[in-house]
């Protein structure tokens, strides 16, 4: 964390300077603002958190509850996510207070007594070593306090708006705050009261029932399965000895996913409630609590429950729907007037709970749409950006459901039908890196490019996520995770893996940085906004391979050196070196000869280079970002 470059720092630093749109930020919600977002959910706080940090951009976020959320439904934070957490600064915090999934258990029924459950399975969580980052379960409502705790301590103070519940909206092309909402007061002190404010763009991330969503004529289709589950948040006697380890649990008399939750005594329990009815028409979610914990006390027989106290239950049934857009432009208007309102998160898909992904997934939403709406509005990128947004989510969207769908119907199979076939624990081991967050790749596009170079970074595969590694940083002679210095500040990353030259000497790396900070095809010249610092858009770093005790830090080209701030200070923090315990060019297979790795702002890998290819690097931001005037 970097801190004293405009002056000595005594508070927390955490809380950012004000700037922008935060000073004088209105306390009341104003008639006019640039994003509005509609939902305080996972997906609807991370993008005003990305949002915050564009200092030009004035987000207001809204939401029908009188104040902060107190518990959640969702609990399961994939490792990817966590990923995401450390790019926020939140991540040692909140895994501190989370449970630490290391283990899953699977239970069926024993063949000497089939009334009986057996333990027949277990597996490590992480069996490959996907991510340095564990699988958490915390409440989503702690989730959102600390993404609402880094939007307020932001430059523009962000805070949500509680008390409003959207209406609808609509669209007035030729406007300066173009999207009109209503909204109607459902607080203490606005109750009744009808508001209309305008908005640049509208964000919904109102869940399922969503009235944005509706609002522009967005569809949501698929089926709904005809099985039931009851959930409950339980504190509990039990003498089941996996109670504090996940568990898939199949039996006769049906089946329960346990997940232990934070804080050592509390667990979550997913009981199977059977088959619904084609007639039922919503009968089963008026299943009483009563029946749902005597139906978990017979699964899990020979084993007793006592349930003392249930924090929070509900009954779903699954269903797995996908909108037909996940913004306002009509199919058959689609590359002819640009999108206005964007839908998040459950707003756009909906599945079961089981696969712990709907939390993540509308994260992962919420980011990837808040860093292009903060180009766009800061003069950064044209408005064509946020067309990626939809093309980009949606598939990522149908992925998640039919991973869904696989998964739901092994847990809801009996033990009878699941013979012969591939059960829970071997879908489990196979599809790891599906759940954990990992398998999200986006297609060639603008924004990400075709695999021309791959070779040349083969560990870092362009369109995913990129994997961090322990390198040296060498000023301070501190092993860090290179990964770890990816925060959610908007800006491009720029990893030049150098060559096996000597640190300084003429060559390639030489003549990139030369390039990169002299020439006027530089993207760093040509959208760096003027007056700003070197690395205000493009954060770059250089790995070199040489031991990290023969390097001196002012041998390394100025652009890996860059003054930055109030005081033009040298920044320390770009210049690192391999380590002998761990090779990054070898664990993440990069060539001996270099090569450039770039990443977007939400992390994911957008192209690899040789070091030479000038005119390729120089071409691929063209059409996506602006020239800075």
């Amino acid at each position: 964390m970097q801190f004293h470059h405009n002056g000595y720092v005594s508070a927390d630093p955490r809380v950012q300077p004000v700037a922008g749109a935060g000073i004088n930020r209105p306390t009341e919600l104003p008639e006019e603002m640039d994003v509005l977002i509609v939902g305080t959910g996972p997906a609807g706080i991370i993008a005003a958190a990305q949002l915050s940090q564009f200092p030009d951009v004035h987000t207001r976020i809204i939401d029908r509850r009188p104040g902060r959320l107190e518990i959640g439904q969702a609990d399961g934070i994939q490792s990817r996510t966590v990923e995401t957490f450390q790019a926020f600064g939140f991540a040692e915090r909140i895994t501190s207070e989370a449970y630490v999934i290391k283990e899953t258990t699977f239970w069926n029924p024993d063949p000497q007594n089939p009334e009986h459950i057996i333990r027949t399975d277990r597996t490590a969580d992480d069996p490959t070593g996907i991510s340095e980052f564990p699988h958490l379960v915390v409440n989503q409502a702690r989730v959102i306090d600390y993404f609402a705790e880094y939007a307020h301590n932001a430059p523009t103070r962000i805070a949500p708006d509680f008390g409003w519940d959207f209406q609808e909206l609509v669209v007035e092309h030729g406007h300066d705050y173009p999207v009109k909402a209503t909204l109607l007061g459902c607080g203490e002190e606005n109750q009744g009261i009808q508001r209309v404010v305008r908005a640049k763009y509208v964000v919904g991330a109102d869940g399922a029932r969503s009235n944005v969503r509706r609002s522009i004529g967005a569809k949501l289709s698929g089926d709904k399965a005809n099985h039931a589950w009851g959930v409950m948040d339980t504190l509990a006697i039990t003498d089941f000895p996996d109670v504090r380890t996940k568990c898939a649990i199949h039996s006769q008399a049906g089946s329960i996913l346990l997940i232990p939750r934070e804080g050592g005594q509390l667990f979550r329990l997913y009981v199977d409630l059977g088959e619904v009815p084609e007639d039922d028409n919503g009968k089963v979610r008026q299943t009483p609590l009563e029946e749902i914990i005597e139906r978990a006390t017979t699964i899990l027989k020979p084993y007793s429950l006592e349930v003392k106290d249930v924090a929070w239950h509900s009954v779903y049934e699954v269903g797995h729907r996908l909108a037909d857009r996940f913004d306002d432009v009509l199919l058959e208007e689609d590359g002819q007037i640009e999108p206005r309102v964007f839908i998040t998160g459950d707003a756009c898909h909906t599945h079961s709970a089981k696969a712990g992904q709907g939390m993540n997934v509308s994260m992962q939403d919420g980011f990837n749409l808040a860093w292009k709406l903060g180009y766009v509005l800061s003069g950064l990128a044209p408005a064509d950006l946020l067309r990626t947004y939809s093309a980009e989510r949606k598939l990522i969207a149908q992925d998640l459901i039919d991973f869904d769908k696989q998964w739901s119907s092994i847990m809801a199979a009996t033990p009878e039908t699941l013979q012969g076939q591939e059960g829970a624990a071997e879908f489990y081991v196979r599809t790891a890196e599906f759940p954990a967050g990992f398998m999200t790749e986006y297609a060639p596009s603008g924004l990400t490019a075709q695999r021309i170079h791959q070779s040349l970074a083969a560990g870092y595969p362009i369109g995913k996520r990129f994997k961090s590694a322990s390198v040296m940083r060498v000023a301070d002679a501190n092993p860090k995770h290179l990964g770890h210095h990816h925060r959610a500040d908007g800006r491009y990353r720029i990893y030049v893996f150098a060559d096996q030259a000597e640190v300084g000497a003429p060559g390639k790396v030489a003549n990139l940085a030369q390039w990169l900070l002299e020439s006027n095809d530089s993207p760093i010249g040509r959208f760096t906004p003027k007056g700003a610092d070197l690395d205000a858009l493009f954060d770059v770093k250089v790995i070199y391979q040489q031991d990290y005790t023969s390097i001196n830090v002012n041998d390394a080209p100025k652009i890996f050196r860059p003054n930055c701030g109030e005081f033009g200070l040298i920044d320390y923090e770009k210049i690192y070196t391999t380590l002998d315990s761990s090779n990054i060019f070898e664990e993440r297979q990069i060539s001996r000869d270099g090569a450039i790795v770039i990443v977007r702002p939400d992390m994911y890998v957008a192209n690899v280079l040789p070091l030479d290819a000038f005119e390729e690097f120089a071409g691929f931001f063209d059409g996506t970002l602006m020239p800075q005037d």
